[in-house]
C-alpha cells in the first residue's frame, strides 16, 4: 500500500513538475518587450460609460467578420470577410447581399477615382477590384521586402495609396504574437500608381492599423493598436517627413480610422476600457507574457469584447464616444464609416455590418 501511495505522488509531483517546466521554458516564438504604458485615462467626461451603441441595428447578417467597410458610388457597401475573404455589395437596408469576389484576407478597403475597389489584404499585399470583381496584384514586396501583413489603406487625390504593414515578422494569422510581443514590427508604406513603386515611408512601428488624411491632405492619421495612439506623419510643408501624436494614451486599442470628409474622424476601438486594464499590468513583465502565451490554448475564451467608437475633431479631441461596454449589441468594433446621416460599423468579430444614426450634435 505505502509502495502505491510513493509512485502515485511521484507521478502526481512528476506531471506538475513537467507543468511547471513547460510555463517556464518552453520555447516560444515571441520576444515579449517590457513596456510600462502610461496610466489609463479616467472613465468620465468624454469617456465615461455610455450604452449609446445599444441603438444599433444589425444588417441582415449571416456573415462573419467584416472588418472594414467601403461605400460605391452606387451608394451600396461593400465589406471584406475575413473569416473566407469574400467581398460582398450589401444595400444600405441590408436586405440585398450579393458576392462580388473573391480575396484573401480583406482587411481594409478604399474605392479610387477610376471606381476600383482597392484592397489591403492581409495575405496578398495591395490590390484592385475592378467592376466585373477581376483582382490585379498592385504591390506584395517593397525594397525587396514582402509585404506581409498589409492592414489598412488611405488614397490620396493624386491616386498615391498609403497604406500600413502591421507586421513584418508575424502573419495575420499570428496576429496575437505580434501584440503579445510588443515590438516595433509593423511599417507605413506608399505605392504610386503613375510609376508602379513602392517605398516605405515609416518602420519600426507598433502595429500600424488604420490610414486616413486630413482634408487638404497636409499630413495622414495611422493608429498604432499596440501603443493606445494615433500618430501623424506630415506630408507637405515645412514638417513634411515627420511624426507627431495626434491622440495619445486612449482607453483601449485602436483600429480602423476614417474621415468623414468636413469635420469628424472615426475611431474604432477594437477592445475598449476593460481590455485594457486587463492587459496595462502584464505589459511591463515580459516573463509573465512568456507564460500567458505558453497557456494560451488552454485558456477559455474570454467572450465577446466591447464596442467603443470614438469621433475626433481635426484637432485630435474627443467629441464624444458611443459605447458597448458588455459587448451585447455590436461588441469588437474595427470600423466605422459616415454616408447619409449613418454610421456603418465593421466588426472582425461580428456576423454583420451594424447601422446607427450619428450623434445629434454632429449632424
Amino acid at each position: 500500500m505505502k509502495t502505491i501511495l510513493k509512485r502515485t505522488a511521484l507521478g502526481i509531483a512528476l506531471f506538475f513538475a513537467i507543468i511547471i517546466l513547460y510555463l517556464l521554458l518552453w520555447p516560444v516564438k515571441i520576444d515579449p518587450a517590457a513596456w510600462t504604458p502610461p496610466e489609463a485615462p479616467e472613465l468620465s467626461g468624454v469617456y465615461a460609460e455610455n450604452t449609446l451603441l445599444s441603438g444599433v441595428v444589425k444588417l441582415a447578417g449571416g456573415y462573419y467578420g467584416p472588418e472594414a467597410i467601403a461605400i460605391g458610388n452606387d451608394g451600396y457597401l461593400y465589406t471584406g470577410l475575413l473569416s473566407d475573404g469574400r467581398i460582398l455589395r450589401i444595400s444600405p437596408d441590408g436586405k440585398i447581399i450579393e458576392f462580388f469576389a473573391q480575396a484573401g484576407v480583406p482587411a481594409g478597403l478604399k474605392f479610387d477615382a477610376g471606381g476600383n475597389l482597392v484592397i489591403a489584404d492581409a495575405t496578398l499585399g495591395l490590390i484592385s477590384l475592378d467592376l466585373t470583381g477581376n483582382i490585379t496584384t498592385l504591390t506584395n514586396e517593397v525594397d525587396g521586402s514582402p509585404i506581409n501583413f498589409a492592414d489598412d489603406l488611405v488614397i490620396a487625390s493624386d491616386g498615391k495609396i498609403y497604406f500600413s504593414d502591421a507586421s513584418v515578422k508575424f502573419p495575420y494569422s499570428e496576429y496575437m504574437a505580434d501584440l503579445f510581443e510588443h515590438r516595433p514590427n509593423g511599417r507605413l508604406l506608399v505605392f504610386d500608381p503613375k510609376t508602379g513603386e513602392t517605398s516605405v515611408l515609416l518602420e519600426q512601428l507598433y502595429f500600424p492599423n488604420g490610414v486616413a488624411i486630413e482634408p487638404d491632405e497636409s499630413y495622414l492619421l495611422f493608429c498604432e493598436t499596440s501603443k493606445y495612439r494615433v500618430q501623424r506623419y506630415w506630408l507637405k510643408g515645412d514638417k513634411a517627413g515627420q511624426v507627431d501624436v495626434f491622440i495619445d494614451n486612449l482607453p483601449g486599442f485602436p483600429d480602423n480610422i476614417t474621415f468623414n470628409g468636413t469635420d469628424t474622424y472615426w475611431l474604432a476601438l477594437a477592445a475598449g476600457p476593460i481590455s485594457r486594464a486587463a492587459t496595462d499590468p502584464i505589459l511591463p513583465k515580459p516573463f509573465i507574457r512568456k507564460i500567458l502565451w505558453r497557456l494560451r490554448n488552454f485558456m477559455p475564451d474570454s467572450g465577446p469584447g466591447e464596442g467603443y467608437i470614438i469621433g475626433l475633431d481635426l484637432d485630435g479631441n474627443v467629441k464624444y464616444t458611443l459605447q458597448d461596454p458588455k459587448g451585447e449589441f455590436y461588441p469588437n468594433t474595427t470600423s466605422a464609416i459616415e454616408a447619409n446621416g449613418m454610421l456603418y460599423l465593421g466588426s472582425h468579430m461580428n456576423d454583420g455590418i451594424g447601422r446607427i444614426p450619428i450623434p445629434e450634435n454632429n449632424r
